[in-house]
């Protein structure tokens, strides 16, 4: 798998009142995707890993020259790959006061940080180096997209494999949720969750 990111604890995120959102969007032609399923995919991450309140998570879609391209200006890399993330930080809503700025007048409350959904982040897929992998890695195409996106929402989470240790937490969780969300049961015996990279 692809992001590299400094592995921190896995938050539990909350923007206060509410409930997780998903935006997902499929944005290449290659393969169809079942859009409803993986977004339900993504939610029950969230959940099993603890994210309550309003928070934001994209889940997208793509074809191989736009993942090459991003692969490439945030990761450094060359060449296509099968799944990206990127975490965000909840914004920080401030008022500044100065010539031209707006004051807050009775008509114009305090802004309520409880009420600001937090920003999770994005996971982008490609399910063309899905398919080329699937046989060798996850061991079928269905299988391999679940795969992707429970590890990209998992690095939005905090979650990375930069060393043996961290590997095994984040395949430990991998594999939990998979077993829970997505087969209901125990793997197949072709699932792997490594790969040459």
């Amino acid at each position: 798998m692809s992001d590299q990111r400094p592995h921190v604890s896995a938050p539990r995120r909350s923007g206060g009142d509410g409930v997780p959102e998903v935006f997902c969007s499929d944005e290449q032609e290659s393969k169809v995707i079942d859009l409803p399923r993986w977004r339900d995919l993504v939610l029950a991450t969230l959940m099993h890993e603890g994210v309550r309140g309003a928070c934001e998570m994209s889940l997208y879609f793509v074809d191989e020259e736009t993942i090459a391209e991003l692969n490439k200006e945030h990761m450094g890399k060359i060449g296509p790959t099968d799944v990206l993330a990127f975490p965000l930080d909840a914004p920080e809503m401030t008022e500044s006061q100065g010539p031209g700025t707006p004051s807050r007048g009775p008509a114009r409350p305090q802004a309520d940080m409880d009420d600001v959904p937090t920003l999770l982040g994005d996971v982008l897929v490609c399910p063309t180096v899905a398919e080329n992998q699937c046989t060798t890695h996850a061991g079928n195409f269905d299988d391999e997209i679940a795969l992707l996106v429970v590890h990209g929402t998992l690095h939005i989470l905090g979650f990375d494999h930069d060393n043996d240790e961290s590997t095994a937490v984040m395949r430990d969780h991998e594999l939990s949720i998979l077993k829970t969300h997505h087969w209901r049961g125990n793997a197949p015996s072709i699932f792997r969750q490594d790969h040459d990279e």
